[in-house]
């Protein structure tokens, strides 16, 4: 008598911030060798085994359990004890070094889920660690019920202006700036668009050309930590004037390779602060409103960095960035091992 193999089940809370998804599993994925976020994320990148964590997070990416601009992140240990916890973050070319919309979306998961105890009437801080450093996630509430949550990002700053790249044949200046992972930024316009639905096909190949046009020039190589090194996204914006209380912009950020950020893209609204400090578009104390490609919002703001330390400089900033996240799902996942299509596939 044949006996079938158990099939495999994955546990996910599933979460979208401002339109894009993020889905989180705590329980039941193995740990990456590593004593920090950093290290683990180099052994999930280098794990080949078909039970390993590289291959479950093509399952819950993949169709058909999920779809090429699908996110999410693995819960693993902090790197100490002033951390609640760590996180891996994913999509569906790899493993991430920054994430602000999973950040948004874990400070709400933990809150709701109790990982973390909460003041119902007041603001949790809620402490990760992420391969590009330690957050945070303060997230308000009233009445146990959550208003908003605002993103605290890592020491951000002007990397290089005015980078020029050949696209289809027209030369745009770049921008390049670093919030947690190395963002290239060009107005729409430049390259005659603008960030609307309609524009989608043509700004994920603009997205797409302009990321691996500058991906492995010295300019894209951190200064302090090679594993940061490399464009993860291009964010393509246009300029809406001002409000009241600072600039007003709509942007899309196409991430990874042709991953399409449905949200305002958080650390890749940090990095747009970064350089609007710095040229004097977004002063200390005033708030940028940051639009995304379905109409959400995020709003941030910044401090300059400790002037104590290394970054005592202006091009080195502090974003905070705040939104909110709902809960859209609890799954469980099933492999069976008679399944042909086995991890899935991706169609992009």
């Amino acid at each position: 008598m044949t006996t079938t193999p158990s099939p495999r089940r994955i546990r996910t809370d599933d979460y979208h911030t401002a339109g894009e998804p993020f889905r989180i599993v705590a329980d039941g994925a193995p740990v990456p060798a590593g004593a920090t976020v950093a290290e683990r994320r180099l052994s999930a990148i280098g794990d080949d085994d078909p039970d390993g964590l590289d291959a479950l997070r093509r399952l819950l990416c993949f169709e058909p359990r999920g779809h090429a601009d699908m996110y999410g992140g693995f819960i693993v240990p902090p790197d100490d004890d002033g951390a609640d916890f760590g996180v891996l973050f994913w999509h569906k070319d790899g493993f991430s070094t920054a994430c602000g919309h999973g950040t948004i979306a874990l400070g709400v998961w933990a809150v709701e889920t109790g990982r973390v105890v909460a003041d119902p009437d007041g603001t949790t801080v809620v402490t990760i660690d992420v391969p590009s450093g330690r957050v945070t996630a303060s997230v308000e509430q009233q009445g146990g019920s959550i208003r908003r949550v605002t993103f605290r990002n890592v020491t951000s700053h002007v990397i290089a202006r005015g980078v020029p790249v050949s696209i289809d044949g027209r030369e745009v200046a770049v921008d390049l700036s670093f919030s947690g992972a190395i963002y290239a930024s060009v107005p729409a316009a430049a390259l005659g668009l603008e960030v609307t639905p309609d524009h989608y096909p043509a700004l994920i190949e603009a997205g797409r050309a302009i990321k691996w046009a500058l991906n492995d020039s010295p300019l894209a190589q951190h200064s302090a930590d090679p594993r940061l090194s490399g464009v993860y996204g291009t964010i393509i914006f246009d300029d809406l004037g001002r409000t009241a209380d600072g600039p007003h912009q709509r942007n899309v950020t196409v991430f990874a390779d042709g991953e399409v950020d449905r949200s305002p893209c958080g650390s890749g609204t940090g990095a747009r602060v970064a350089l609007l400090a710095a040229d004097g578009t977004l002063a200390e104390g005033e708030t940028l409103t940051h639009d995304s490609i379905v109409g959400t919002r995020f709003t941030a703001r910044f401090e300059r960095a400790d002037a104590s330390g290394p970054a005592n400089t202006t091009r080195h900033v502090i974003p905070e960035i705040t939104g909110t996240a709902y809960q859209t799902g609890e799954h469980t996942f099933v492999l069976d091992p008679r399944d042909a299509l086995g991890a899935g596939f991706v169609l992009r």
